[in-house]
């Protein structure tokens, strides 16, 4: 029973991984059928899947879902909703300079990294010789990536781009971090719920004043609501479904889905393609994110590297 439980919950995990994988192209695809803005995209986004996420937070969590246990909750909750309405802003501003494949993989891959370095200082965890070793493949594989993007003809775009989805990668690292603040008082999608909902009203303002677009083809609002309801209440609800029964370093893994399927996705619907420099910056940044995931896989690259003595 234990076993069927755990390949359920990996079945889960594995499908969140491949719905959110499918953000970057959706956006992309929205650009290319209407004029709009990473603000718009991203404070509209947010609009419609907040009451999603709330809605679903009240059948899971019940009538306390917007309670909180103290005061001082309310500053990560407020972080956690500030960094939403970011990451959304630099990923999709990302992906029009970068492309997805590129974008997608900087932005995620880079965020484990970010994590860790942000978790010394600001939980006080240790900060190990497999998060330095993943950082300097993180890096050199973001250069490698940028160097292999498809509009490598355009170098300031290219440093424009990188930067944007380093900046997505950040923000996402701010939501893990507020998210452990608060995780033993709440259930884990009340912070989704309320960041979601918060960092729609704190992205409004930025969005009108940078020309808050609501003129869409109903392809393109189909594309909007897309993106706030399946890759958020439904993505959301099926990977927390699946953690209760997967082991943390198992999801880090199955999660290395949502890069790869977005990569698939751009080659087959955008045709976009990447050079052989940027497969292996691509290789570089999975091994780094990889390497984080669990003590399994630095024990199965020191075999690799590391010769036994005779």
């Amino acid at each position: 029973m234990a076993h069927n439980e755990n390949r359920s919950g990996m079945t889960f995990v594995a499908a969140a991984a491949l719905i959110w994988g499918t953000i970057g192209v959706a956006v992309s695809l929205l650009y290319r059928i209407d004029e709009t803005n990473p603000l718009s995209v991203g404070f509209l986004r947010l609009i419609i899947s907040a009451p999603a996420l709330l809605i679903l937070g009240y059948l899971l969590v019940g009538p306390n879902l917007l309670k909180l246990h103290r005061r001082s909750d309310a500053w990560p909750m407020l972080l956690i909703g500030a960094a939403f309405a970011g990451y959304q802003v630099c990923y999709f501003a990302a992906i029009t300079r970068l492309g997805v494949a590129t974008a997608v993989l900087i932005n995620i891959c880079s965020g484990p990294i970010f994590t860790a370095i942000l978790a010394r200082f600001m939980l006080n965890e240790h900060l190990s010789r497999r998060t330095f070793l993943a950082m300097l493949g993180a890096i050199s594989g973001t250069a490698l990536l940028v160097g292999g993007a498809p509009q490598a003809a355009d170098p300031p775009a290219l440093a424009e781009g990188a930067a944007l989805a380093l900046g997505a990668g950040f923000c996402y690292s701010l939501v893990v971090i507020g998210s452990r603040m608060v995780a033993a008082d709440y259930h884990p999608l009340q912070p989704i719920a309320l960041a979601f909902s918060l960092g729609a009203l704190l992205l409004l303002p930025f969005a009108l004043a940078g020309g808050l677009v609501l003129n869409y083809s109903p392809t393109g609002w189909g594309i909007l609501i897309y993106l706030g309801i399946v890759p958020t209440a439904l993505g959301y609800w099926l990977y927390l479904r699946g953690m209760r029964s997967v082991p943390a370093a198992t999801a880090a893994i199955l999660t290395l889905l949502e890069p790869l399927g977005s990569s698939l996705l751009a080659l087959l619907l955008l045709d976009e393609r990447l050079a052989p420099l940027g497969v292996l910056g691509a290789m570089l940044l999975l091994a780094s994110m990889a390497l984080l995931s669990g003590r399994r896989v630095d024990l199965w690259l020191r075999r690799i590297f590391i010769r036994r003595p005779a």
